[in-house]
């Protein structure tokens, strides 16, 4: 919605943070341990150690390089997008899939406003395995679907992802100054997209009136998605909470329970799912 202000230029899924925050373990191993293992990243993991590229020792001396590549490519895409509304100076939003980098992310822009998007976990992790069955359209060619006998392995994955990135970008959240932070709950965003906004705008010190955000928020609604490009399968799905109540075995639903619980219940969503026994 916000790649509609001209004075924005928007960059969606640069994956960045794929990049800088590689998992460990990788999934294939996650899938065959005889445990749930604790998941971290590859920075995390060997930061201490000297021969690591991007070792604490040497922060000094790749962070800066670090942020001027990011800098430059960042300002490329901008500054075209810039140039073709006819803005000098934009304001450039970047929408950040891998988001369980975001320690780093903002070490190298610690003046930067931080927009935290959260869902219920389990939510997120139905609309996962919606992204990764057969003719979605997350599926490159080639690429193959889950098959019925690995989900449960896939759900134990996808719920620990989501802990973990929920962890790291709340932690990030709560270091970064209350000035140049909002936290979005998608729920909210959902009830009444305007309203929340207003909320990012005012944390983004963007001058929009709520007119225009209505006007906005009106022509993305969910509703006005046609019929044949929504549904299960599709990148705009349901736009519902509570869909992995119909959508997960009970043995599914207890992994993510077990795996996530404890958060679900910090950030005050329901931590229990109805299982049937």
């Amino acid at each position: 919605m916000l790649s509609e202000l001209p004075e924005v230029a928007p960059i969606d899924d640069p994956h960045l943070g794929h990049h800088l925050g590689v998992w460990r373990p990788i999934p294939l191993a996650w899938a065959t341990a005889e445990e749930t293992p604790r998941l971290t990243t590859l920075t995390t993991l060997k930061r201490d150690k000297p021969d690591y590229f991007f070792s604490d020792r040497y922060k000094e001396h790749w962070l800066p390089a670090l942020r001027d590549l990011v800098v430059t490519r960042f300002d490329a895409q901008a500054l075209e997008t810039a140039r073709a509304r006819g803005v000098s100076e934009p304001m450039v939003v970047v929408k950040e899939p891998g988001s369980h980098a975001a320690e780093i992310l903002f070490t190298l822009f610690p003046g930067s406003r931080l927009v935290f998007l959260l869902r219920d976990g389990r939510d997120v992790v139905d609309s996962w395995l919606d992204a990764y069955k057969r003719d979605s359209w997350a599926l490159d060619e080639g690429a193959y679907p889950t098959a019925t006998h690995g989900r449960l392995h896939l759900v134990r994955w996808l719920s620990s992802v989501w802990t973990y990135r929920t962890e790291v970008v709340r932690a990030a959240y709560e270091r970064h100054p209350a000035s140049r932070r909002v936290a979005v709950r998608y729920e909210n965003l959902r009830a009444d997209p305007a309203r929340e906004l207003v909320r990012i705008c005012s944390a983004l010190e963007l001058d929009v009136s709520e007119e225009r955000l209505r006007s906005i928020a009106d022509a993305h609604a969910y509703e006005r998605v046609s019929a044949a490009e929504k549904g299960a399968g599709k990148i705009v799905r349901a736009a519902t909470s509570g869909g992995w109540r119909q959508n997960m075995s009970a043995e599914e639903q207890r992994a993510m329970i077990e795996i996530m619980g404890d958060k679900l219940a910090q950030l005050r969503y329901i931590p229990g799912a109805v299982v049937a026994a």
